[in-house]
């Protein structure tokens, strides 16, 4: 293998379980049949799910599992503080682009406007996905950074509404759906591609630097904006000072670019290619018809976790100027503040969740929501820096647990011929759906009812179906992805598997 990443399969046993010897029972046979013929059941057994060799077991490089994290981290870094810009600009843009005399019309444009690139999102999760499943996951994430990176430079480009009128909105739109295509493909392939390097037993770990990356992109768009408009004042930032932060990004796009075209693609899917050279997920068609209660389930998680992170790291500083009247580098100021405080205990809890399970800490964050939600928007609006802060926190906590588990729970979902593509499309679909438009339902709902309390029923009644979603999947930690062979971190630990599971292993 490349790089010496790993050690692969020179035949292997095809179904990625290690589950070694079957009997024949329990496989939906005749029973008098398998008693008649035990032998020729047996051979049967073998043939399906051959004995576990030492060369079955993929054996990953610590250093090369680290520089595939880190190129996946910062890559989605960079995607998010390209879309968290966007969010955190959301009043300035509404100025720039929207003008109208009625500020709710205003900022409900904006907020389309960010919701707009959520619609195109599943088109770009069915386009990258099963590319990624036919080309290599690497060529697919290298494409989707140049993309989101072009997309966000030209947004720093556009002529104001009172340059060009009606153009400028539309404009914007363009732009903002090919920032949606390309992030269609992100997710999924980068989640991906840290769950296919990482060993088995600790994929939750490295799979929480993925989220690490998120919020360090929220961090970095938060904290450049905050700076910004306090250096420059509100006339100036609306004036031109919005368009640096865009700009920012044409470098930053060549950086993760650069961190992702050095790595050669994961070990699955190199094994994968050796095994299939046609590809595997190639067609749509197979996703939908072979995986579509994964897929529901997929969404429905998915769904409740993009609405209470959305609501939170996206639309929270939002809440706090429109509906509580803090001043915008306030409520940025605490919203950063929380997002450090989450990044500095995000891979404990992706190390718990490989020694607990996923299940329990998704529950616990699902539940966390259900429970905190009324109560730490009632101490929002209590106001001052304490209760703010108070109420951010008791949000975060419960966050905190779906980032440091989503990102290793998700692929696990799906078997590596499809995994990617299978992972796109549920993912995006039910971002598009549900944590996209978060920003604009909860404002037009706080406008329809009246009342600022509308962000907790809505994240609480999510969470509570994210709660239904977790009770039905399958624990998936510490254990092979589906579809491939077992990923070990050292030589003795692949040993102890064939040792534990063959009385008589080959070597």
């Amino acid at each position: 293998m490349p790089n010496g990443s790993s050690t692969e399969a020179e035949t292997g046993n095809g179904n990625g379980n290690g589950n070694g010897h079957t009997n024949g029972h329990g496989n939906g046979h005749d029973p008098a049949a398998v008693r008649r013929h035990p032998a020729l059941f047996r051979a049967v057994a073998r043939r399906r799910n051959p004995r576990l060799r030492r060369t079955d077991i993929t054996v990953t490089d610590e250093r090369t599992v680290r520089r595939a994290v880190k190129a996946a981290a910062l890559g989605n870094a960079m995607e998010w503080f390209d879309f968290g810009i966007y969010s955190y600009l959301a009043v300035t843009l509404g100025d720039v682009f929207f003008p109208s005399g009625d500020d709710t019309v205003r900022l409900l444009s904006s907020l389309a406007t960010f919701a707009v690139a959520f619609l195109v999102r599943p088109l770009g999760g069915m386009f990258f996905g099963p590319l990624g499943d036919r080309v290599g996951r690497k060529r697919v994430l290298a494409l989707t950074m140049v993309l989101m990176a072009s997309g966000t430079f030209a947004i720093g480009l556009i002529p104001s509404y009172a340059a060009i009128g009606f153009w400028s909105p539309v404009l914007l739109i363009c732009f903002r759906m090919l920032q949606g295509f390309s992030t269609g493909g992100e997710y999924g392939g980068a989640a991906t591609f840290i769950a296919e390097y990482a060993p088995d037993k600790r994929r939750g770990y490295f799979g929480s630097f993925l989220e690490c990356g998120t919020l360090a992109g929220y961090i970095g768009a938060a904290g450049l904006v905050t700076a910004m408009t306090s250096a420059l004042g509100g006339a100036a930032m609306t004036d031109w000072g919005w368009r640096i932060p865009f700009l920012v990004a044409g470098p930053l796009g060549l950086v993760g670019l650069y961190l992702r075209l050095r790595l050669e693609d994961t070990p699955a899917f190199q094994k994968l290619a050796e095994e299939e050279p046609a590809g595997g997920g190639t067609e749509l068609k197979q996703i939908f018809t072979t995986q579509w209660a994964r897929l529901l389930l997929c969404v429905v998680l998915a769904g409740a976790y993009g609405i209470t992170d959305y609501m939170l790291l996206s639309y929270m500083p939002t809440y706090l100027t429109d509906q509580l009247g803090y001043d915008d580098t306030h409520g940025l100021l605490i919203l950063i503040a929380t997002m450090a405080l989450l990044m500095t205990v995000i891979t404990c809890v992706g190390r718990l969740s490989d020694r607990i399970g996923r299940k329990p800490l998704l529950m616990a964050g699902m539940g966390g929501f259900v429970v905190l939600s009324v109560p730490a928007f009632l101490l929002l609006k209590q106001g001052g820096l304490a209760a703010v802060s108070g109420g951010m926190l008791m949000l975060g906590l419960p966050l905190v647990c779906l980032l440091g588990t989503m990102s290793a729970a998700l692929p696990a979902l799906f078997p590596t011929p499809v995994r990617y593509g299978s992972l796109a499309i549920g993912y995006n679909l039910s971002t598009s759906l549900f944590g996209g438009t978060t920003p604009l339902v909860i404002t037009a709902l706080i406008h329809a009812t009246g009342s600022d309390m509308a962000p907790a029923v809505y994240t609480a009644g999510a969470a509570l179906v994210g709660m239904v979603a977790v009770a039905f999947m399958r624990e998936t930690a510490r254990r092979p992805l589906e579809g491939s062979p077992p990923a070990v971190a050292t030589k003795e630990e692949a040993e102890e598997i064939v040792t534990s599971r063959a009385p008589d292993p080959k070597f």
